[in-house]
């Protein structure tokens, strides 16, 4: 090292002054005034000095000449041999002094044309400095964009959105920021907890606010529904077409009349009902698809099903749980014939299950809404309709059931349903008419539910139970959906378990599901080793169906969550123009100054403000004040009196 004191040096790639040099340390001069011993092989030597002080260096140095700096370079490549950066300064500055040694080494920093140490710097290949060349161009083109885009995006500037883009004259001048945008979107569909962008024009970094501002500028429309991404759900189907069902002895109940009843808009059957009367017993058979006759524990169907948990149902579309292919092969009466596992419950004449058979089948079905259920079931009577006959008697039967399981305490909550649906790009609600076919649809679920646990349970098979238990209950209900309200605060989460328990709910002592084995994974998982015990199969074992179980029920609470905040999301779209329109409401429930009310035409609940007094069961006329999609929230106000 030169031993002339304030010499211009390096250190950690910015420069510094000699001050002092002892035997072991050198103490040096900082650009901020500040000063630090350092070791010799700390530093590198630029210029020998002496040096008075930082200026002309503080701000990068000499003001680089870039026809010069290309000249050096292309001089240096003719020599075909290193140069010092002495040298290098006094080619592309014309003088070796201390700040154009210093711009020389922030050219040897920079990298673009050379490469290399202080004391042998090369210039790098022409092909390399070209290419590095179009890439800094490019970027900082890139970063003059996106400040425009940011300038935009602070002044909300509108979009049009990509149908519009393409109906556009103006099309190609329009401004491409979909590049720029794309970690709000993320930060909107919960991908991401941050959003560069969303920071640097100072707004709050929540998927609600990036909601906002990406309806603002029209990126979105009201179309985009963020919360199945939340919620971790994909909307790509299922890929994995499980294989027909294998061969095997059937029984045939062809001649049987079995009844699939559901709603209009249900497309994937899994459950269809017959009727026995045998004396004082009655035998009530439930005929289940029966998609485990092929799908085995650990098969890539029963993985893919594991993982989705359950039939994601949003009105965009349904995404299914298995693949749409199984559909015209297990959903029953798709087909002239279909095959079936059937739950054969025989009841004695306090509607007690007296025994459970299960058996694979094939039978003939008859598909039937709940509309034309009811209208069979409550026609005047026809001794030559069979059809309404056994659906009378299915009736009757379910009646009884359903008075067991109030007398056995169980909970019957009846609030607002609504079905939402898009046609063509339109959002419709239309209130859920509460037919009793439903009721009787349901009892029977619930005696085939109860029945196959007992089975189950007999033969010490691991299958998912699920039990419930009641919070603590109001000391006076309420009638009508004051009253409902009241029983569904005090009902708890169910919880499923490998152990039978209680289901305090349905006044069941044991419940497992098992009648939706399209639809439901803990169904599935029910039917798969319900099948290895039939055939004689090892089943899998407890802690087997405990860690599958578990890994379904999470995706199904996420699937569940993505339906709620979707239909939510949906009902807002449908309100969004809406504003000033009257909506009838009835009063729920006071907390603190506000009112919880339900709209039954929307089946929406929320809260109101009133000055007036309001008692529970109240009707109520409110007006739509506003509507907030990104929050799912809209304001209602009551008419005073």
């Amino acid at each position: 090292m030169a031993e002339t004191k304030a010499a211009l040096v390096v250190y950690k790639n910015k420069p510094a002054l000699v001050k002092e040099k002892s035997q072991d340390k050198i103490t040096l001069s900082l650009p901020d005034g500040d000063s630090i011993k350092v070791r010799e092989k700390d530093i590198e030597v630029i210029h020998p000095g002496p040096v008075k002080n930082f200026d002309g260096l503080k701000d990068g140095g000499a003001e680089s000449k870039p026809d010069a700096v290309k000249e050096a370079w292309e001089l240096l490549l003719m020599e075909e041999k290193p140069a010092s950066l002495k040298e290098l300064a006094e080619l592309a500055f014309g003088e070796y002094s201390p700040v154009s040694a210093w711009a020389a080494f922030r050219l040897l920093l920079d990298g673009l044309y050379f490469s290399g140490t202080v004391s042998a710097i090369s210039p790098r290949p022409q092909d390399q400095v070209e290419a590095d060349v179009e890439k800094r161009e490019k970027k900082q083109k890139t970063s003059g964009e996106r400040e425009e885009f940011l300038q935009r995006l602070r002044s909300r500037s509108p979009y049009l959105s990509p149908t519009e883009q393409n109906n556009s004259d103006a099309q190609d001048e329009l401004p491409d920021d979909r590049r720029f945008i794309q970690d709000v979107e993320a930060l909107a569909y919960g991908k991401s907890p941050k959003s560069k962008t969303m920071k640097e024009i100072n707004m709050s970094e929540t998927p609600e606010d990036a909601h906002a501002l990406l309806l603002d500028c029209g990126f979105w429309t009201n179309r985009n529904n963020p919360h199945p991404a939340r919620c971790g759900i994909s909307l790509q189907q299922a890929k994995h077409i499980p294989d027909p069902p294998q061969p095997e002895n059937r029984r045939d109940l062809t001649q049987m009349p079995a009844f699939a009843i559901d709603s209009p808009w249900s497309h994937d059957p899994d459950d269809a009902l017959s009727l026995e009367i045998d004396g004082n017993k009655q035998n009530l058979y439930v005929h289940v698809a029966d998609p485990a006759s092929s799908i085995t524990a650990s098969s890539p169907a029963e993985l893919e099903a594991r993982d989705r948990g359950a039939t994601l149902y949003i009105p965009e579309g349904s995404f299914r749980m298995l693949a749409k292919e199984a559909l015209p092969v297990f959903a029953l009466g798709l087909a002239e014939t279909s095959p079936s596992l059937t739950f054969k419950i025989t009841l004695n004449d306090n509607a007690e299950i007296e025994e459970t058979e299960i058996f694979p089948s094939v039978v003939k079905v008859s598909r039937l809404t709940y509309e034309e259920a009811d209208g069979l079931i409550f026609s005047a009577p026809d001794a030559d309709n069979s059809k309404a006959a056994v659906l009378r008697n299915l009736y009757t039967l379910a009646e009884r059931n359903l008075q067991r399981r109030v007398a056995a305490g169980a909970i019957t909550i009846d609030l607002p349903e609504a079905y939402i649906r898009m046609d063509k790009e339109q959002v419709t609600i239309e209130q859920i008419v509460p037919y009793r076919s439903k009721d009787l649809v349901r009892e029977c679920m619930l005696l085939a539910a109860e029945g196959a646990g007992l089975w189950a349970m007999r033969r010490k098979l691991a299958v998912p139970f699920i039990g419930q238990e009641i919070g603590e209950m109001p000391g006076e209900i309420l009638p009508g959906m004051a009253g409902a309200y009241q029983l569904r605060r005090c009902m708890r989460a169910r919880s499923l378990s490998i152990t039978p328990s209680k289901h305090a709910g349905l006044g069941l002592e044991t419940y497992t599901q098992v009648t939706s084995p399209l639809r439901r994974y803990s169904d599935l998982l029910a039917h798969i080793q319900i099948r290895s015990m039939l055939r004689g199969d090892t089943p899998l074992t407890a802690d087997e169906v405990l860690a599958r179980m578990s890994a379904g029920e999470a995706a199904t609470i996420a699937v569940a969550q993505a339906e709620r905040a979707s239909r939510n999301h949906w009902t807002m779209v449908y309100l969004s123009d809406k504003k000033g329109s009257v909506w009838d409401a009835i009063a729920l429930e006071k907390k603190v100054n506000r009112w919880v009310v339900i709209i039954p035409a929307l089946a929406l609940e929320t809260q109101v403000s009133a000055r007036k007094k309001i008692t529970p069961n109240e009707q109520l006329k409110l007006t739509l004040k506003a509507v907030n999609i990104p929050k799912g929230e809209a304001v209602f106000i009551p008419e005073e009196s």
